[in-house]
């Protein structure tokens, strides 16, 4: 199988904030299990921001993103230097990608990214893969790599992503608070308590949390691949991860996955803006699974060309699902409520086409 191993910034630095090269050993030793084992596994690591504080003498992860950037810039060599010589004892070569939101927003870029990991997996190179963040600048404030390695794992057909971090998994509380809170084992479907229980940000050196690891996972399931959310300091936890042992918390996959196209355009694409629809169209698109026409849109908001991506939002103000636009912003909103034939020459009849159109949970 192909397994998506994400580790986090908590989990490769110490509290000075230096590269912790025991976990970085550790885990490149159960990589090379894996890998003998027949198994193809791609890294996301986190940590070039932290492992670059204190060679320019910070204590503290800086607010500004220009400092940030520069700061991963520092940090990003050394981070891939460590990796590399670990692996490299297991005979295995490592090799650096970088990514950008704009490797996923855009279709083609998209499709190359993958063809390359894929190349990668081919000649046998284990990828370790970071966000670009010397250039990234939306992503850098999201909070670590959660959503890039949930992204990553459909990118590549994965049928499994790890996610390593200092808690034993997800908990019905944070049991940094709470001695009666206890681990949830397993996941099927996601409900409100389910987040609540995610709980805020994580630790000073990084920028995530449980709620981006569960958010993760639930881009995951939607993708039809199983999620595992486990402390990295447990013993093979990647190996129990894989065999499906018992091991922090396991999101199971949806039955009903999207396909590739969907699965980018629900969670690659940023939303440039909003349509706002009436009840008619709503239940047209969920339970008809019907394109969008221009006569059920009541109102646009934003400022987006055609084939931006946006959210649809009913009369009750939830939004229910994200799709494709197929006109520009001022166009939606001047033929907004129209029928169909009364639409101008050059309109298309849909204002989102079923094909471009995604249902969201």
């Amino acid at each position: 199988m192909i397994v998506v191993v994400k580790i986090g910034t908590s989990s490769v630095t110490d509290d000075r904030g230096e590269l912790h090269v025991p976990a970085l050993v550790k885990l490149s030793a159960e990589i090379a299990v894996a890998r003998a084992a027949g198994h193809r596994v791609v890294v996301v690591s986190s940590g070039a921001i932290a492992a670059g504080l204190p060679a320019l003498g910070l204590t503290e992860r800086p607010r500004d993103v220009g400092t940030l950037q520069a700061v991963a810039a520092v940090g990003q060599p050394r981070l891939m230097e460590r990796f590399g010589a670990c692996l490299a004892e297991h005979g295995l070569v490592a090799g650096q990608v970088l990514l950008t939101p704009f490797d996923f927003g855009h279709r083609a870029q998209y499709l190359h990214a993958r063809e390359t990991l894929l190349r990668l997996l081919d000649l046998d190179v284990v990828p370790v893969i970071n966000e670009n963040d010397t250039v990234a600048d939306d992503e850098i404030r999201y909070g670590d790599n959660d959503r890039l390695a949930a992204l990553v794992a459909p990118l590549v057909g994965a049928d499994l992503l790890v996610m390593l971090t200092d808690t034993a998994g997800l908990f019905t509380a944070d049991p940094r608070h709470d001695a009666d809170a206890s681990l949830i084992e397993e996941i099927v479907e996601f409900d409100a308590d389910l987040e609540a229980a995610a709980g805020g940000a994580g630790t000073a050196r990084g920028s995530g949390g449980m709620s981006s690891k569960v958010a993760a996972a639930k881009i995951a399931s939607w993708s039809g691949v199983r999620a595992v959310i486990a402390n990295a300091t447990e013993p093979d936890v990647v190996l129990h991860a894989i065999h499906g042992s018992v091991v922090g918390t396991v999101v199971q996959p949806r039955a009903d996955r999207l396909p590739s196209r969907k699965l980018w355009i629900a969670f690659a694409r940023g939303s440039s803006g909003r349509l706002v629809v009436d009840g008619g169209a709503r239940d047209a698109v969920l339970g008809g699974g019907r394109s969008l026409l221009h006569a059920g849109v009541r109102s646009v908001d934003g400022d987006f060309d055609a084939e931006d991506a946006v959210e649809i939002v009913g009369p009750d103000g939830r939004v229910f699902a994200k799709g494709l636009v197929r006109a520009a912003a001022s166009v939606l909103a001047d033929v907004a409520g129209r029928r169909t034939e009364d639409l101008p020459d050059g309109v298309a009849p849909a204002a989102v086409h079923r094909d471009d159109l995604v249902i969201l949970p």
